[in-house]
């Protein structure tokens, strides 16, 4: 009787410490060995157990709701804040996750889910929740020891967070391996910043052009760690973002695969096939203007395609160069007179250069030097516009708001045409008397 006695007195000692002091009681357990920590949760009272499964670390958390009877579960479940509700349910096997979800009431579950169905191109879809996390007055040893128990993958690092569950910092594997086995992690923490759970794939993009990670934290609207996203997923993540723009390029959605359903590779595509057709007209429009000098000079419609494709190929290339750059942010709009000039030199000596052999096959062609010289002056000034306009169309569209994958090779096409055929055509109504 006396031992029950104790036992009732013990258990309402640690319901009443876990009531007041939640988050010290989840501290004390994060210290304990597994089956100690198990009875030390056992001993809490129902009410109070929510309130510290919140403040444990996510992977003991779940060890310890994976332990817990399924009545106590489910009312742990129902009664916890969602979110971290979700946390826990991660770090379980899909399996487990769901005869979880079956327990709790229809309208929680429904909650629960529709929580950890982050949108299809956000950090939270991409993290994985299994990360190593400690607070900031755990120890070298703490670190190794759920390093080495951890039993899944891990990139080594070691997450830090505050009595909250706050990220506050990261420490690399090797200062964990060769710092002294009682120092604090917190003192060994660099200061890290997460992204949010609903950051897009262009968000993960310019985080990766402006630091070098190995894995990305992703943290809720508090600042609370949710997880990680890892080294491979973000160069798959950089990967696509970049296959996406060369699909929106060509006028092909970004969402098109390469099975998609053709109705709706056809929506996505006419469009865009209507507006190449408009201006096509338009460039057409400007040959007629010289539809006279073309009858006299039936050479020139020879070698009007010539300068055109130079010209074009030009301009896309100067377009891939600064499309690439601002997808991943290594510039800005702001940087526009820099790569302006860049791209205008860039396209200047190569436009000497084509048109130095152009001119010589041209002579040798035609035997007519007037040709050859009209030839490659309209071939310079073609691949100059061209550099310069495949430089500047891009970082335009994006300062107006639009999307400088989805239109700039077709805006490109129709200004590489018109000066094109307006230089060489222009060129040769002027000297003709050398033609």
């Amino acid at each position: 009787m006396a031992l029950s006695e104790s036992s009732r007195a013990a258990r309402t000692l640690v319901g009443e410490f876990a009531r007041r002091y939640p988050g010290e009681a989840a501290r004390s357990i994060e210290r304990l060995p597994g089956a100690a920590a198990a009875r030390w949760l056992d001993a809490i009272p129902g009410p109070q157990v929510p309130a510290v499964l919140e403040r444990l670390m996510p992977d003991l958390g779940a060890r310890a709701l994976a332990r817990m009877p399924d009545d106590a579960a489910r009312r742990a479940l129902e009664t916890m804040d969602p979110d971290q509700a979700v946390t826990l349910l991660a770090w379980l096997a899909p399996e487990a996750r769901e005869r979880y979800l079956a327990l709790v009431d229809p309208a929680a579950a429904r909650e629960l889910r529709a929580l950890a169905e982050y949108p299809l191109d956000s950090a939270g879809r991409l993290m994985d929740p299994r990360v190593t996390a400690l607070r900031e007055d755990a120890t070298a040893r703490d670190a190794l020891a759920r390093l080495r128990a951890g039993g899944r993958r891990s990139d080594g690092e070691v997450f830090v967070v505050d009595a909250e569950g706050r990220l506050t910092g990261v420490v690399p594997p090797q200062d964990v391996t060769v710092a002294p086995l009682t120092e604090k992690i917190g003192r060994l923490a660099r200061p890290v910043t997460g992204v949010i759970a609903m950051a897009t794939r262009a968000d993960l993009v310019e985080r990766l052009s402006g630091e070098r990670v190995t894995s990305l934290p992703v943290v809720d609207i508090e600042g609370r760690l949710l997880g990680a996203i890892r080294a491979a997923t973000l160069v798959s993540v950089a990967q696509e973002e970049a296959g996406a723009d060369m699909q929106a390029m060509v006028g092909a959605s970004r969402d098109e695969r390469a099975l998609s359903n053709v109705s709706f590779a056809v929506r996505k595509r006419l469009p865009w096939l209507h507006i190449n057709l408009a201006t096509a007209f338009l460039a057409a429009a400007v040959v007629g203007v010289f539809e006279e000098t073309i009858a006299r000079f039936t050479a020139l419609a020879v070698l009007l395609p010539v300068v055109a494709g130079q010209s074009g190929n030009t301009g896309a290339q100067a377009l891939a160069v600064t499309m690439r750059g601002l997808a991943v942010r290594e510039v800005r709009p702001r940087h526009w007179v820099r790569i302006a000039f860049k791209e205008s030199r860039v396209a200047f000596i190569n436009g000497i250069a084509v048109a130095m052999t152009t001119s010589a096959g041209v002579w040798l062609w035609s035997q007519s030097p007037g040709l050859a010289m009209i030839i490659g002056v309209a071939m310079v000034i073609s691949m100059l516009a061209a550099g310069l306009a495949g430089a500047l169309i891009p970082i335009g569209l994006t300062v107006s708001g639009q999307d400088p994958a989805q239109a700039s090779s077709i805006v490109l096409t129709t200004v590489t045409d018109i000066v094109g055929f307006l230089s060489f055509l222009g060129l040769a109504s002027l000297f003709a008397a050398v033609l």
